[in-house]
């Protein structure tokens, strides 16, 4: 029997865990394979890792590592090692179809491709959830990208969690753990460079949990474009160009307020693009929300698209600033994570 292994990072999740552990547990398989399963917890201290203890005397395939340094790439590198022949990232804030995994292999043993998902589709619960969510999969909010269309099959730059071969994820070194955030895009980008292929099907269904608060999702956002810049420079070239677009609108913005303290032509050119700006804003917020279930979310949605920009462009240019000034923070790695007692 082959072995199938989910690998998890958790930290302080006990609000979602049980939900979490219940829809994975019910998960099909293919045929010919079992499933083992890795949560590699960021040393929670809100009950989670004894919820997931209780877990474990039910379920003993799941096992739970410990991840010192609190990121993502570090605990998805301690669980490796101690996984089979096809790894599948899930993660505690998402909602997955039943055949999700099964699905999932499926798709990287039909396509042959070096790594397989789904789209970044959206669940919401609350008003915040629901605005965000309808910017999120609309051009404006996401720039075009593929992932965030439910209904294209095919080539992608990047998916949303990820399912690949062991052997893929050992060539590849893993998971970059300089990296707070991006780690995903950044193992992506080193794969196609390598001449693999990242595969995105309709079949792989899952659903993930906007941020619930506009805080958060700026603070999201800003980390995602600081972090990008890290990914850009080890890489010399970006990923795609829609990476650069909202830093390059902040910088006019910010250099023409500058100017318009100054020189009158300057404050005019930043009243025009402030006004078609927030005419393409306000435009494309009224035609998502123009059924009239959804007017009510009018107010919200031309927030959603200003922080996106505003924070993901800051995030980027604070990380620019860093660089060239020598102050570049570097992620903790703990290479001595090992699995729970």
């Amino acid at each position: 029997m082959k072995r199938i292994s989910v690998i998890v990072p958790c930290r302080n999740e006990i609000r979602h865990i049980d939900k979490f552990i219940e829809c994975l547990f019910e998960q099909e398989l293919p045929e010919g394979y079992t499933l083992d399963v890795f949560i590699a917890d960021g040393m929670s201290n809100d009950g989670t890792v004894e919820r997931l203890e209780g877990y474990r005397r039910e379920h003993p395939e799941l096992s739970i590592i410990s991840n010192p340094a609190g990121i993502v790439s570090t605990g998805l590198n301690a669980a490796l090692p101690h996984t089979g022949d096809i790894v599948v990232r899930m993660d505690v804030h998402t909602e997955y179809a039943r055949d999700y995994i099964r699905q999932c292999v499926e798709v990287l043993e039909e396509t042959g491709a070096g790594n397989v998902g789904g789209a970044s589709r959206t669940v919401a619960k609350c008003y915040v959830q629901k605005a965000i969510s309808l910017a999120y999969h609309s051009f404006l909010g996401s720039g075009g990208a593929r992932f965030h269309n439910p209904d294209y099959e095919g080539p992608v730059d990047t998916v949303i969690y990820g399912c690949w071969r062991k052997q893929t994820l050992e060539e590849l070194g893993g998971f970059d753990e300089a990296l707070v955030r991006n780690q995903d895009d950044e193992l992506n980008l080193r794969l196609i460079r390598r001449g693999g292929k990242v595969w995105q099907s309709r079949r792989i269904r899952s659903w993930l949990n906007p941020r619930s608060t506009f805080r958060g999702l700026f603070r999201q956002y800003y980390e995602y474009g600081y972090w990008k810049v890290h990914v850009i420079r080890k890489h010399k070239i970006p990923a795609s160009w829609r990476h650069l677009v909202p830093a390059a609108f902040v910088s006019i913005i910010g250099m023409l307020a500058a100017l318009s303290l100054f020189l009158p032509w300057a404050r005019l050119a930043l009243m025009a693009l402030a006004g078609i700006y927030a005419a393409a804003v306000v435009g494309v917020s009224a035609m998502l929300c123009s059924n009239r279930t959804l007017l009510r979310y009018l107010p919200a949605v031309p927030l959603v698209f200003a922080i996106y920009h505003f924070s993901y462009g800051s995030g980027f240019l604070r990380a620019m600033v860093d660089c060239m000034s020598g102050n570049q923070p570097q992620a903790k790695t703990s290479k001595a994570a090992v699995p729970a007692q």
